[in-house]
């Protein structure tokens, strides 16, 4: 049996957590998304937001870490299982991408994502599709982040 084979439709992997901080929220925006309410605390005070919050883009950012180190992690659980290795390749892209609300300085996320479909793929011999419907909330459950995304994974 594949990697591909054994992923359920259904199964949920936590992906894990973050805590955006001040500095950090900062150093991104001056370099990928320079908007005041990213920037400046004091800006953001007087925005339509209220205070300092992380870039959307650097939310996902934030969520492609955190999924490749789970792909690390299931590659160990697996070669410590002597089960079949996954064999991820690019992913196709995301959907359905929507900020649900701002993620304020000190805030920790946490992130997960929930296999909703696999099928092989149309276009690439020897690979299959794995489709996610990946969500994100603060500890105290409020949703920030959700779309879909979709990676290929190898067949064999």
């Amino acid at each position: 049996m594949s990697y591909f084979d054994a992923i359920e439709v259904g199964r949920v992997d936590e992906l894990g957590s973050h805590r955006f901080e001040a500095d950090e929220i900062v150093r991104f925006a001056r370099r990928f998304d320079p908007q005041p309410f990213h920037l400046d605390p004091e800006a953001a005070s007087r925005s339509v937001f209220g205070a300092l919050c992380a870039s959307g883009w650097h939310t996902v950012a934030v969520f492609m870490r955190l999924n490749v180190e789970h792909a690390g992690r299931e590659a160990e659980r697996c070669r410590a299982a002597g089960l079949p290795l996954p064999g991820f390749g690019p992913s196709p892209g995301v959907s359905d991408l929507r900020w649900l609300r701002p993620v304020f300085a000190g805030e920790t996320v946490a992130y997960r994502q929930t296999i909703v479909a696999k099928r092989a793929s149309a276009s690439r011999p020897d690979w299959g599709l794995v489709s996610t419907s990946v969500d994100a909330a603060t500890d105290a459950g409020e949703p920030v982040l959700a779309m879909k995304a979709r990676v290929f994974v190898a067949l064999g």
